[in-house]
């Protein structure tokens, strides 16, 4: 059965984690020298900090509270701020270098200094996104962390705005585009410099079950992650095209309109669970990547890509759903010049099952009109009454269970209604320009947001029927074999940076990491298990369309099927190895945080 709440044990000691308010409460007043002195509680953004602070005043009543908020620049001042980075555009902005710092009125933050200056005794709490800037030194230092799919559950709920905005009843995609672009941004660089001298880590993704464990007990977590398999904790979406295949494999709840999308492997959003004696902690998957980059991706990775996760699985649910949008991914100079990011999403579809009917629509049709594509593209834009004719320009191709189709950057493409895809692809997370909805809305009512310019702009419109069926169907080439197992090249195309092999097996079949990070999911089977041949990581157990992950400094593991003789596959991917002076160019890259 899939495994909806995956958890890496880290101590089997109850009292290695804290909870509840009043246990945390005195276990900060214990690490106050004196029993009073400055308490700092540093805040991701999200933070229910009201609640946070309120909870504290109650349990240790401190003599003071300084609320790092009230040091902000005006929120129309912020605006100003901001703007150059965040455009009008509903969807996008540009990858920036802004601080919390910049957030920050110089004149306000010292005029907070006296008064922190002229404190009497007892306990003085300065709580907030940028509470540690206040102060060189602090008494106890605390950290109030939380996971960005939360985030975006309390944006949805109009519970939160954005960084230093009163926005909250803002619609959540505008929320979300400013705390992706912005919010995050800053207080990631401001959590890389103040986490490692923490004294706690605080987990606030449940308001009413508070918990808190100590620094040293957080970096026990991220070592025993890069040492071993892991997942982290999937997240699902309903979407206007979604569908019900993973609401009955996966056994999801059946209060949600559909599923659209399950977010199985996106470090940058997704949790990881810690395990300490029965008590779980749930921080963000993106501190792993932060804190222990090069053992979790591999230093030729870290190179290339900076401190962030290049490889991105989720599935895409069609399953009695209806077709995505007809989309296309920018090129690199474009995500580069248009947008600051450093790489793009290449992608691949794998076709984890499949209707009948099922299907994807793939490059474009040989000897169109481009000049008539494009007319028709704006004017079903332009005009409701006009539907564009997809199959008039794109290909679409049968989908079956197993198939493997590739996309680099610049092709036209879209699933198509009853497949379930699991998605394998780069990592800048929001970059498809939209060509064409199929006429509808989403499930708020309103339409969603169309980029013919930038999609139209980034075409590759040489990709047609033959280039695509011999470049980008199911390319499949034997690389090794046995009479347990075979192993399968099966993409992805090579315009793209990420490698994907396929094993099939019926006994232990070997992998090695090569001090590359692996990212896999069972395709087929029900249960298999990942095994260290010299037993540095306990057994592991994955699921069919479970996605894992095996760190870079794992090195050598096995794969074998739970049961003897079933016939599992994997799908595998990684970054692919570069050459001598493609190393030296990537090692003067920068890292996007």
């Amino acid at each position: 059965m899939y495994d909806k709440t995956p958890y890496l044990q880290v101590t089997h000691q109850d009292c290695d984690c804290i909870k509840g308010w009043p246990a945390i409460a005195a276990q900060i007043r214990s690490a106050l020298p004196t029993g009073s002195g400055l308490v700092c509680v540093e805040c991701y953004p999200g933070v229910l900090i009201e609640q946070v602070s309120s909870c504290l005043r109650k349990e240790l009543g401190p003599h003071r509270q300084l609320r790092a908020e009230d040091w902000y620049f005006s929120p129309e001042q912020i605006n100003d701020l901001i703007e150059p980075y965040l455009s009008n555009d509903p969807v996008f902005g540009r990858m920036n270098s802004l601080e919390i710092w910049d957030f920050i009125d110089p004149q306000k933050i010292e005029s907070a200094r006296t008064e922190l200056a002229s404190s009497a005794e007892g306990i003085t709490i300065v709580i907030g996104t940028g509470a540690s800037l206040l102060s060189p030194v602090f008494d106890v230092c605390i950290y109030a962390d939380m996971a960005r799919w939360e985030i975006q559950q309390r944006q949805r709920r109009n519970e939160i705005g954005n960084l230093g905005a009163m926005n909250f009843e803002e619609r959540p995609p505008l929320k979300y585009k400013r705390s992706f672009f912005i919010d995050w941004r800053a207080a990631d660089r401001l959590k890389i410099r103040f986490l490692p001298k923490a004294d706690f880590l605080l987990d606030t993704n449940v308001p009413a079950v508070p918990k808190m464990i100590t620094r040293e007990n957080f970096e026990k977590g991220l070592t025993a992650a890069v040492r071993q398999p892991f997942r982290v904790v999937p997240f699902f979406d309903p979407g206007p095209w979604g569908g019900h295949w993973m609401e009955e494999v996966f056994d999801l709840p059946r209060d949600q309109t559909n599923y659209a999308w399950c977010f199985d492997c996106v470090p940058e959003e997704n949790s990881l669970l810690l395990r300490f004696g029965r008590n779980t902690i749930e921080i963000p998957a993106l501190d792993l990547v932060l804190f222990r980059p090069e053992e979790l991706l591999g230093k030729e990775v870290v190179s290339r890509f900076g401190a962030e996760f290049p490889i991105r699985f989720d599935l895409l649910d069609t399953f009695e759903g209806g077709n995505l949008s007809l989309q296309v991914h920018p090129g690199k100079e474009y995500i580069q010049r248009e947008f600051g990011m450093n790489y793009t999403q290449d992608e691949s579809y794998y076709i984890l099952d499949s209707k009948q009917n099922g299907g994807v629509y793939l490059g474009l049709k040989t000897d169109i009109n481009r000049e008539n594509m494009i007319h028709d593209l704006r004017d079903a834009q332009e005009n409701d009454s006009f539907k564009f004719e997809a199959t008039r320009y794109v290909n679409q191709f049968p989908a079956r269970k197993h198939d493997h189709f590739l996309i680099p950057a610049g092709t036209v493409h879209c699933s198509g209604k009853d497949t379930v895809v699991l998605e394998i692809s780069a990592t800048p997370y929001i970059f498809t320009f939209k060509l064409w909805d199929w006429g509808r809305v989403g499930l708020d009512g309103q339409p969603r947001p169309i980029h013919l310019d930038h999609g139209i702009e980034n075409i590759c419109w040489d990709r047609t029927t033959k280039w695509v069926e011999q470049s980008l169907m199911n390319r499949c080439q034997t690389v090794a074999e046995t009479d347990d197992w075979r192993e399968e090249l099966t993409g992805l195309h090579p315009a793209q940076f990420i490698e994907t092999r396929r094993h099939w097996f019926t006994s232990t079949v070997p992998h090695d990491t090569n001090g590359n990070l692996n990212v896999l999911n069972l395709v087929q089977g029900s249960e298999a298990v990942v095994e260290s041949p010299t037993e540095e990581f306990s057994p592991f157990v994955v699921h069919y369309a479970e996605t894992f992950i095996v760190p870079a400094a794992v090195g050598r593991y096995t794969i074998r099927p739970a049961v003897p003789g079933t016939l599992c596959a994997t799908i595998k991917a990684f970054v692919r190895p570069v050459s001598a002076s493609d190393r030296e160019k990537f090692s003067q890259t920068p890292a996007n945080i």
